[in-house]
């Protein structure tokens, strides 16, 4: 039971996060089929969160009974139950083994893991005001039963043990990986502290839990209060699509005649590509980058300030000199100076590339006699004219040959091909789901027909469903006590359409779609043992995920499953041929955009956090980099869910370049391969080495089991169009952590 995955669903509980972050975001990492201890206490017909969860397939959440008022009263019960069950594993009179104490952890937590998915779905898809009146109370409750654990000195003191003594015994490696991976994970969370210190490290967890907590429903406040409702003389420019969606809900929302856009990425991202009316262009962009930065009560600069001074006074605590430092020590990247290597290696190209994208649009703006500078409300309506007139290629056309249902059959050939997984759709009723949006299909083996897990899609956005797009395990896969399935869910927000209209989404959000499928493949392809296992480093996860993006462009893909909405017909070769041509089209704006967050996350956990004020910080830094005035960050630091709202990505934003390093030179396998990207036997490699290892095995030892080599920037810059640097690179080149 390795504490991390408890503060990964936790925070996930929390957290918010960006509409184009594509991030994953782990639920529980164990449950149901291994029944906890003494697990009959638990059983509750009043409050159906503390049951072992129903139904087939191994069991599966009972969505149905979820009520907001079980769910305080289930967490403090099984909280207790789970602490009941750690005294006992800690006060064992037998002398400490791997079986006794490492594995016994492994069992324990079933119940507790059943809630937070639970909970998980109540913050992050079913939000409201009274939930978050729960999660007030609650954040701090969970803090300190995390402590609780992660400073039981005498359970320290087992594992401490067994750690020791593991290269002397019968272990093999992938027990071997679980205890060394366990003892880091106390020892890196103040399991070595004594006296003071050790009741301040608590103390500070307390305090950043309901920070991170009143910091994630401040953000998702300013999302919901600030819907724009237009007329129909302002829709100019704007696609009927989206039009006749921007109908439906504000009708949704007791607006009839009008329209509405929505202070979301999905909502938003069209609007600002479209519309023809400059003074809405930046009226809609203010409200959405603006989120959490609006003064009064919701305001959260004073939250961050708080926040970062006291993860600051935590890692002193444990001898690190910043926060940086402590969260990269068990990374890939393994330190700060390499991470920053890293971003500043990519930085100037991406810079330099903005200035030609502005230059391309300001003077179409000059040919239009329009009379302005381009501003950041003005980028993705002017690069999308450079767009028509460099590529010939129109957004909106390419657009309707994106139905999603056709897309997610797409996903499932790719599935099928890769991973040899069959899909097919549960009946209703047979498995419960939170929202009537949410479907359920089954997985199998497509040559044995053995059952594999199960797959949720939650598509569509909602009021109280926070923005963005993310991957859950609700159960993951394990092993050591019978063969636990895996239950995995993808969550989108996706504008619903007209009802009997097929819903059309934009090529970046097919590529998204398809990242967070990643995600879910890679939960349904784990053959660890222990369930602790599953996962990984949050600067290798997005790696596998960000690769599976590259199936959308295939001709297989594009052949069977891109075709018109209406007369069926594939999408002309032509319009294909355009889309690769511009395939590193607004480059510098993607690159720029997200490196100046991944720049300010580490920045801001690398300086002193006394007397900081992060609005000023944020210009200063942006300022000392050169960020172009046409671009602003992706997340600015007010909204940025992924590090504030919790601790998943906290000065480990640059993860996803870090990832995208290994993403670029893994997809140069496939295209080097007689089979391109359905080769079989680089297909198999990818599986075994990459998905279905999950964190048994060091990343970089796995990379390089399925690479033969390390990974080279060379091919990242190669396939963002930039100028290769130079000096090759180290910071993909790490070695395996000694213990």
């Amino acid at each position: 039971m390795r504490l991390k995955p408890i503060a990964v669903v936790v925070a996930a509980a929390l957290a918010t996060g960006g509409a184009f972050s594509k991030e994953v975001q782990t639920s529980a990492r164990k449950n149901e089929q291994q029944p906890p201890v003494e697990a009959g206490k638990l059983e509750n017909v009043s409050n159906p969160l503390l049951s072992t969860w129903p139904g087939p397939y191994g069991g599966v959440p009972a969505f149905d009974k979820l009520r907001i008022a079980d769910m305080q009263p289930a967490l403090e019960t099984a909280m207790k139950q789970n602490l009941d069950e750690i005294d006992k594993i800690a006060n064992n009179p037998e002398p400490p083994t791997f079986a006794n104490t490492i594995e016994a952890m492994e069992r324990s937590n079933a119940a507790l893991n059943r809630i937070f998915v639970y909970y998980g779905i109540l913050s992050n898809n079913l939000s409201s005001p009274e939930f978050r009146a729960v999660q007030q109370q609650i954040a701090p409750k969970l803090a300190d039963f995390t402590s609780a654990i992660t400073h039981n000195n005498t359970l320290f003191q087992r594992i401490k043990t067994v750690y020791r003594q593991r290269n002397h015994s019968q272990l093999n490696a992938e027990q071997k990986r679980l205890v060394e991976l366990e003892y880091d994970e106390f020892a890196s969370n103040g399991a070595t502290l004594t006296g003071k210190d050790k009741v301040r490290y608590a103390e500070i967890n307390q305090q950043l839990a309901k920070l991170h907590t009143k910091f994630a429903n401040n953000v998702l406040a300013d999302e919901e209060n600030y819907d724009v409702f237009l007329t129909a003389d302002q829709l100019s420019g704007l696609p009927d699509s989206f039009v006749a969606t921007a109908a439906a809900l504000a009708a949704e929302k007791g607006q009839k005649e009008k329209y509405v856009i929505t202070n979301t990425r999905s909502s938003i991202d069209p609007f600002l590509t479209y519309a023809d009316d400059r003074a809405l262009r930046e009226k809609i962009w203010r409200n959405y980058y603006s989120r959490g930065d609006n003064g009064g009560k919701q305001d959260n600069n004073e939250i961050i300030a708080e926040i970062l001074k006291l993860r600051d006074e935590r890692v002193a605590l444990l001898g690190f000199d910043n926060y940086a430092q402590w969260r990269l020590s068990n990374r890939m990247a393994k330190t700060p100076e390499a991470a920053i290597e890293l971003m500043e290696a990519v930085w100037p190209a991406a810079v330099a590339r903005v200035e030609e994208e502005v230059a391309d649009m300001q003077q179409i703006a000059d040919t239009e006699q329009a009379n302005i500078k381009i501003e950041p409300w003005d980028y993705r309506y002017y690069a999308e004219k450079v767009r028509k007139a460099k590529y010939d290629l129109d957004s909106n056309e390419v657009k309707q040959y994106l139905q999603l249902d056709k897309l997610r059959e797409g996903m499932f050939y790719v599935a099928g091909e890769l991973f040899n997984f069959d899909f097919k759709p549960v009946k209703a009723g047979q498995v419960s789901v939170f929202h009537p949006d949410v479907k359920v299909w089954e997985v199998t083996d497509k040559t044995t027909g053995k059952h594999i897990g199960l797959w949720y899609l939650d598509p569509f956005a909602r009021s109280g469903k926070r923005s963005g797009a993310w991957a859950t395990a609700y159960r993951n896969h394990a092993t050591f006590a019978g063969e636990q399935t895996v239950l995995a869910s993808n969550n989108s927000n996706f504008i619903k359409g007209v009802p009997g209209e097929p819903v059309l989404v934009s090529w970046d959000d097919a590529q998204t779609f398809f990242h967070e499928f990643g995600h879910a493949l890679h939960y349904l392809s784990s053959k660890v043992t222990y369930p602790s296992l599953n996962g990984g480093l949050r600067d290798y996860t997005e790696f596998q995920s960000q690769l599976l993006e590259r199936w959308l462009s295939t001709d297989a893909v594009i052949n069977k499953y891109l075709v018109h909405y209406k007369t069926g017909k594939p999408i002309p070769a032509k319009l294909i041929a355009k889309i690769k041509q511009a395939a590193n089209f607004n480059q510098g704006f993607a690159t720029t955009e997200y490196l100046a967050s991944a720049l300010v996350d580490m920045k801001l956990h690398t300086a002193d956090p006394k007397n900081l004020d992060p609005d000023a910080f944020e210009r200063e830094t942006l300022k000392a980099l050169g960020m172009p005035s046409e671009v602003v960050m992706r997340h600015r630091t007010p909204q940025f869910g992924h590090i504030f709202s919790g601790e998943g990505y906290s000065a480990g934003y640059y993860g996803y370049l870090w990832a995208d390093v290994l993403t670029s030179d893994a997809a140069e396998s496939f295209t080097e391969a007689e089979g391109g990207f359905y080769d079989k036997a680089v297909a198999d490699k990818l599986v075994k080495h990459l998905f279905a290892a999950g964190n048994s095995v060091d990343p970089a030892i796995a990379y390089r089991a399925f690479r033969g080599r390390d990974a080279d920037i060379a091919a990242l810059m190669r396939d963002r169009g930039f100028p290769v640097v130079e000096k090759r690179t180290e910071t993909t080149r790490v070695e395996s952590k000694k213990p």
